[in-house]
């Protein structure tokens, strides 16, 4: 049973081992959504569960693990309590009552095994959301321990403990030796004393009396020779080597593109520890609701971060930007070397200047959900908090020009906090506003903008921000009427839903996007998730 368990549960290990890999691949996954090759909506949104296949992977591993590592124990212990010099190329013990702790530490499957248990459990414990919320180098050093992982694998799978009968021809199972039942004293007829042939396949005469141990269909097959075994060839090799080259060639790919340092054209400092980099590259592209990953050798070597770009490069400027939260180790670290030298809330360096800022590099862009926006006829965006920063993009490409994109009407709902958290983002809110209402689309956008505390709020009501007054409301919103007026506003028509935001408000869109309505109209939802 335990050799059984041990196969079966290898094999759905391989088969995982092979799948965790390719999620990973960030630049086929935004090939496949950006260059139409996957033509349905509906199959380009399964990309977008990328880190949800990536993390289901994980767990199965993980158990299955678990399973492999339980059976080998019930087999080292079976190996050495079982031992038979019958069949000696058989046993992994080399005599009977060996310590089944010596095939576990003075093996090369053993102490692989052991040493990829350990790895796994930092990889899996690391994992979790408390250890990623509280301190996220931890996953992020740990997670790259991979590749340790799959070098172990290649070598634990090389041991060939597991065997296979090369010889089934020549001694196929339950056949008879006669040598071998002479020697277990099993009492036998004068007629069976003679040399047998080597071979035969004839039944016994039928006036020979022949005792029971010998007969099987009135026939019995003879062995001409003894069982010979031989090791199994490792399948891992299989399963893992095609994924695993396709990774390591895009992160070849990947440093290449990214190996030439970003200018920083300004950094501002916003309200509610916001901070603002915009920044330039030769020939890059992007499209919004894409995101990029930042990497500053000077805050971390290793470690990087993936932010949404909140500003896309256009035909007639180059500018990119991102914004990001400072919150956590990181991001502190980013913001104390940008702001190093600058005491004002906005500073833009001349050229000449630019070497005062640390060398940042830039990998991407890679696909979201986002890049769908543009392409419903009707989208509804909620934001929570800074998760409004992958609608900037989207709003900064509408300011100009909106005419060339499928879309003919937004719904954009931000909940946010403090009245501070909304400063920042009310302007571009506010020349997107101007801008419709100048080219007598008003109806384009439908904006509601939602304050959990009351704190300040006269602050931002005023003439600067006078078109945002009326649709600035306290609390939170009732969804269940918002998606019914939005569906009877839209009657039989599809209904991209994008959120980013916490999971609280994703879960309650996401089953409000599965529920039916009288109207006729269908809700694809869609949720950020950087993968």
């Amino acid at each position: 049973l335990g050799l059984c368990v041990s196969r079966a549960s290898a094999s759905v290990l391989n088969l995982n081992c092979c799948l965790v890999l390719l999620p990973m691949c960030r630049v086929l996954l935004a090939f496949l959504r950006g260059s139409q090759k996957v033509a349905s909506r509906k199959t380009r949104r399964l990309l977008d569960k990328s880190k949800t296949f990536h993390v289901t992977c994980g767990v199965t591993i993980c158990i299955f693990s678990v399973l492999h590592v339980a059976a080998h124990l019930v087999n080292a212990l079976n190996f050495s309590e079982n031992y038979s010099e019958e069949f000696l190329a058989l046993n992994a013990a080399n005599y009977r009552g060996e310590d089944p702790r010596k095939l576990l530490f003075t093996t090369v499957p053993g102490l692989t095994g052991v040493i990829m248990v350990l790895v796994l459990f930092l990889m899996c414990t690391a994992s979790t959301y408390a250890i990623r919320v509280s301190n996220y180098d931890i996953f992020w050093y740990t997670h790259n321990l991979f590749f340790v992982f799959y070098m172990l694998l290649m070598l634990h799978v090389s041991g060939g403990v597991l065997k296979y009968q090369t010889n089934l021809e020549e001694h196929p199972p339950g056949c008879f030796n006669p040598n071998k039942t002479l020697r277990q004293n099993v009492t036998v007829p004068k007629a069976f004393e003679e040399p047998f042939p080597d071979y035969t396949t004839e039944p016994f005469p039928e006036d020979l009396p022949v005792p029971e141990p010998f007969v099987q269909n009135s026939f019995m097959r003879i062995c001409s020779e003894e069982p010979k075994f031989q090791s199994h060839f490792p399948e891992t090799w299989f399963w893992i080597s095609g994924p695993l080259c396709l990774y390591c060639v895009e992160r070849l790919y990947r440093y290449i593109r990214s190996n030439k340092p970003v200018t920083i054209t300004s950094v501002i400092s916003h309200p509610s520890n916001v901070l603002e980099v915009r920044m330039v590259k030769d020939n890059f592209k992007a499209r919004p609701g894409q995101y990029v990953i930042l990497h500053c050798p000077r805050v971390s070597a290793l470690e990087s971060h993936p932010f949404t770009l909140t500003m896309c490069p256009t035909d007639t400027k180059a500018t990119f930007g991102v914004h990001l939260k400072v919150i956590g180790d990181w991001t502190e670290r980013f913001r104390d070397l940008l702001l190093l030298h600058a005491n004002q809330d906005t500073e833009i360096l001349p050229i000449f200047q630019q070497r005062r800022y640390p060398k940042l590099y830039v990998d991407g862009p890679f696909g979201s959900p986002f890049e769908e926006s543009l392409n419903y006829e009707v989208s509804l965006c909620v934001a929570g908090g800074i998760g409004v920063t992958p609608f900037a993009s989207v709003l900064n490409t509408l300011l100009d020009g909106w005419k060339c994109y499928k879309l003919r009407r937004l719904y954009f709902i931000w909940v946010c906090r403090d009245i501070e958290s909304f400063r920042w983002f009310a302007d571009l809110l506010c020349m997107l506003h101007n801008k419709l209402w100048q080219e007598n689309r008003p109806d384009y956008i439908n904006i509601q903008l939602y304050l959990s505390q009351t704190d300040g709020i006269q602050k931002i009501i005023g003439e600067k921000y006078q078109a945002l007054n009326s649709r600035l409301l306290i609390g939170r919103p009732r969804w269940k009427l918002l998606f019914d007026e939005i569906a009877k506003c839209n009657r039989r028509k599809t209904i991209g839903v994008f959120c980013c935001g916490p999971n609280k408000i994703s879960k309650t869109l996401h089953k409000l996007s599965n529920s039916s309505n009288s109207f006729g109209t269908r809700f694809e939802y869609n949720k950020e998730s950087f993968s």
